[in-house]
């Protein structure tokens, strides 16, 4: 299993609901507390991800995948959920 940061910026049209469902359907294992931030929980890789992600997206948008499978985290100012997810989900 890898944690994949996922990231996004879509520009002109906004297509926000296909790319989410999208997203969530990588695994059932993600966090997303920012607005176009995700992290999942996954047997997929990075660039697998992003092969299926980026179906959902227009020429002119940005997409960011990144393995951080057991990198260091720091975080603040997340509720107890998200806290415990960022704690819980080490690989």
């Amino acid at each position: 299993m890898a944690t994949l940061l996922i990231g996004y910026d879509l520009n002109k049209q906004k297509n926000y609901p296909d790319l989410i469902e999208a997203i969530k359907a990588l695994s059932a294992a993600w966090w997303h507390h920012l607005d176009s931030t995700w992290l999942v929980v996954t047997n997929r890789s990075a660039e697998q991800a992003r092969n299926v992600l980026v179906t959902h997206l227009d020429a002119d948008d940005e997409l960011l995948v990144i393995d951080v499978t057991g990198q260091p985290r720091a975080w603040h100012g997340f509720n107890e959920k998200g806290s415990d997810w960022l704690s819980n989900s080490y690989e």
